[in-house]
Formats: C-alpha cells, structure tokens, sequence
C-alpha cells in the first residue's frame, strides 16, 4: 500500500475516523533512514517548496543587491497569517526591488490571521496581495525579474527564465532529474512540483546542512537559517511552522504545505522528515508530525511536553466536554 493507517479518531471507544498517510526520513545524501507507507509516493510538495523557489534569486546574488535582511528572506520562504510584520516585510522587499504589489500574480485573500481565527474583518480593514499568504514568494519573484529585467507579466508561465531556474534548482537540490519532476499550479497561480516524498526529505536536509550541497550551500544557509531565526515571519501568530522551530531551539527548519504535507529538518542530524497525509487534514497531519519526532528519538521531555498540544489527543465539542480521543496508529520502520 502506498498509505498507512496513522491516525484514528474515536468516539466513545469506537472508531469513527482514519487518517492514512505515508512518510520517509533521509540523509543529505537521500539515503533512506526510515519510513510509513510508501516512502517513495509521488507527493506535491505545495509550500514547502518556498525556501527552493527562493534559491534562483540568492544564487544570482539578488539578497546582496538589493541588500535583503534575514527577516525579508524569511518571509519569501513563508506561508504567513498577513499580520502587520509580515506586511511590512513584503512591502520593503517590494520597495529594494523596485516592484509593487501590483505585480504580484498571486491575487488576494483575506488574511489568514482572521480566516485562521473565525474572526471577522475589522470595520474599514481593506487588504490586497502583499496580505496574500505567498506574498513574501511573489515579492522575491518579481525582485527576480528585476535583476535580470525580465517581464513580470508571465513570471508564473512554467517556461518563464525565473521558473526554468526555479525547476533546476529543485531538481538539483532535490536529487533527482528535472525531467523527472511532476508539475501542477499552486494556488498562488505559480508552477509547484511533485517528487517522491524521500526527495522531499533530502532536499530539506541539504537545506539543514547547506554545506553538503557545493552549488547552493551558501544560499541554502541563508534561506534555512533566516527560517529558524525568524519562525514567527514563516507562518504566524498562533502556527504549526513557528512553534516548531522555536521548540526546535535552532536545530530544526521546517514547513508545512497545503493538503497534508509537512518537512521538519534536524541540523545536528543531517536528516529530515517528509510527511503527507492522504486526505490533507491539518490536526491529523500535526498529530502524526509529532508522534514522528517522537519516535525517532528526535523530542526531549521538554519538547515533548511543549508540542502536547499539536497532538490534540482530546477531542472536545462545542461546550468543552471530553467525546473522544485522537491517537496515533503507526510505527516507525527502520532500515
């Protein structure tokens, strides 16, 4: 089977549902260390993708023309909630770039730090594409196009310069061909790849211990570094990818995309977890997230005790009573 059974809800003692999912941890070299389900499952790797597509601007030395601090290159690797931080991060990368948010190709929704929350807009509160939650990719695509003054106007095209190095730089880091890379378009409008999910994990663990890629080592460390140091930039207020790093304590980088994926990378292990839960549900994904550090030895009793929430192992109605419970149903295999 490509999936397995991860995680189960129940309800009163009886099963009511089950999360299937797979996932593969890797060395920087992509040597399998360990895996659930089918480690090699064909997996779109949605916005955890963000800090490569980031590699072709750092690699032609845009971070150092147009001088972008550690905070702006975290937000181009961020999935954010729109607060007011990550606002002015992608509008002073806008500014160094020459570029608006006009430009950017990525539309608008409303920010995530209300539709995240069930909270409403406050009266008068107006937003537009630099609210967008890939706004801080965007911004780094048209600083891009700036540097080598390329039209802004196709940028997301699949045969775009910018994207043809985006797919390179993926492919490279990744280890696997570019021919090789399945495409599909994000919900940003901007090409995003598939690989197999143990791909996934070595491109993150490069991305943890950016020496061991000659090409890209220095912009790996930049790009991974500016992740870890800032995590409140890459998500938010309140978000999985932020809490993770910081219970981290700097060791770890980490993303989650859309639809049930997640990569979490140990710099002092050279490794990394890529996960993907079949039907995309978020507390699932987290659950499972969790219960793999856990397993793999990666938590200390003070992690453990700090990530408890993301198990969410009560489940509670609207009232606050106890109905049932969520736990995990998978081992760990080890090679």
């Amino acid at each position: 089977m490509n999936f397995a059974p991860m995680i189960e809800l129940t309800r009163n003692g009886i099963s009511e549902c089950l999360h299937m999912g797979a996932l593969a941890v890797t060395d920087i070299h992509g040597k399998l260390i360990a895996s659930t389900g089918n480690p090699s499952w064909m997996c779109f790797t949605r916005s955890t993708l963000k800090a490569l597509q980031a590699l072709p601007l750092i690699q032609s030395g845009g971070a150092k023309q147009f001088g972008f601090t550690s905070q702006e290159l975290a937000l181009m690797c961020a999935s954010h909630n729109g607060e007011d931080m990550h606002v002015a991060q992608v509008s002073s990368i806008l500014k160094k770039s020459g570029t608006t948010y006009k430009q950017m190709q990525c539309g608008c929704h409303v920010p995530y730090r209300f539709s995240f929350n069930d909270l409403p807009l406050p009266e008068g509160f107006e937003y537009d594409e630099r609210h967008h939650n890939c706004s801080g990719k965007h911004s780094g695509f048209l600083a891009y196009c700036a540097l080598h003054e390329l039209p802004t106007e196709t940028y997301t095209d699949l045969t775009h310069p910018l994207q043809l190095q985006v797919r390179k730089a993926v492919a490279d880091v990744a280890g696997i061909a570019s021919e090789d890379l399945a495409w599909g378009i994000d919900g940003c409008s901007a090409p995003n790849f598939a690989m197999p999910l143990s791909n996934l994990a070595q491109a993150y663990a490069r991305l943890a211990q950016p020496e061991s890629s000659n090409e890209y080592g220095a912009s790996l460390k930049l790009l991974g570094e500016a992740m870890s140091a800032h995590p409140e930039l890459v998500s938010g207020t309140g978000r999985n990818d932020a809490d993770l790093m910081r219970v981290g304590r700097g060791d770890w980088v980490t993303k989650v995309g859309a639809d049930g994926v997640q990569v979490i990378a140990s710099r002092a292990r050279g490794q990394a977890l890529a996960i993907k839960i079949a039907d995309g549900n978020k507390p699932a994904l987290f659950a499972a997230s969790v219960e793999a550090l856990d397993q793999l030895g990666w938590l200390d009793s003070e992690q453990r005790e700090a990530l408890r929430p993301w198990r969410s192992a009560v489940l509670k109605n609207i009232k606050g009573a106890h109905v049932g419970e969520r736990r995990s149903v998978f081992k760990i295999q080890t090679l």
